[in-house]
């Protein structure tokens, strides 16, 4: 466990990212094209970050969620009655039909859920998923969403409020518990209603808020496998949607572990080891002949 994790948190700090709190831009300009955008050994990257509409074909999510791309992409509209997209500069509200179906559907019963008039959604996917030019090593199916830790106001924000405004930082500066100056049951409740959807394959939260979570859950505990630990999301958690039904390209997450994660793999999250993870050397971006030949076919699609 402590060795695949800090590998992965070397591998995360490496990813040269932006984080999801970072500003955006009200005057996103084009990437230069590429002489060969369909060299298998270019960053996957650039070439996927080029891409501004969705391969118009049967929707598919292709590979696994940190190795893949997205056929067919919907994306979700930026305002809807109980959510908004925010930093839409990045062109990353895209996601496969099932995931926005799922995003609209919960959205609604947000006031329900914990009072919020609704939530504010960063970000899902590119138009045609792949690896993004910065941030994130997964939402590369359309299939992984972030949600801030923050209640959708009553208004609709301007372009700017967007671009610019942060999400509430819910973590203590020591990352060893949260911080209960901004944290509410209102963020428990949602957090807990999101991993009762059955589509709901994880919820990925800064261990704090794990750490809360396992200290505050009342009655049935079952739901609290699927909310698991990881770097950052101190801002906003990420939900992960499993695989559709009967698509074989998309490859499925190992199962959870059983329990309820608040045992001794929890307490591992609060060493030195954990909290200040070691960098090493960065790994180099996935290439196109990485990622599944089906990927090539989404990429030349009109």
């Amino acid at each position: 466990m402590r060795i695949v994790a800090a590998t992965l948190a070397i591998a995360l700090l490496l990813i040269g990212a932006a984080g999801a709190q970072d500003k955006g831009t009200l005057d996103p300009k084009p990437l230069p094209p590429l002489a060969n955008p369909l060299d298998p050994t270019i960053a996957a990257k650039q070439i996927f970050g080029r891409q501004l509409q969705p391969a118009e074909v049967e929707a598919r999510s292709i590979g696994f969620y940190a190795r893949g791309c997205l056929a067919g992409a919907k994306a979700l509209p930026v305002n809807g009655e109980a959510w908004q997209v925010m930093r839409l500069s990045r062109n990353r509200n895209w996601g496969h039909p099932n995931l926005i179906a799922f995003l609209e559907r919960f959205a609604r019963l947000v006031p329900s859920i914990n009072g919020w008039p609704g939530i504010l959604v960063g970000d899902i996917s590119q138009p045609r998923g792949g690896p993004m030019l910065t941030g994130h090593a997964s939402h590369q199916i359309g299939l992984d969403v972030d949600v801030w830790l923050t209640p959708m106001p009553n208004r609709t924000l301007t372009a700017a409020e967007r671009e610019e405004m942060s999400a509430v930082k819910v973590v203590r500066e020591d990352g060893l518990d949260i911080d209960p100056s901004k944290w509410t049951p209102a963020h428990m409740a949602l957090i807990k209603a999101a991993a009762e959807q059955p589509e709901v394959e994880r919820i990925f939260v800064n261990a704090a808020i794990k750490k809360a979570i396992c200290r505050d859950a009342k009655g049935d505990r079952s739901w609290l496998g699927k909310v698991r630990p990881m770097w950052g999301h101190d801002y906003h958690f990420h939900i992960r949607i499993a695989c559709p039904a009967g698509e074989s390209a998309c490859q499925a997450q190992e199962p959870i572990p059983p329990g309820d994660g608040c045992d001794a793999s929890l307490a591992w999250w609060f060493t030195a080891e954990a909290l200040h993870p070691r960098p090493g050397k960065p790994a180099p971006p996935l290439t196109l002949a990485q990622l599944p030949p089906a990927c090539r076919q989404v990429l030349v699609a009109k």
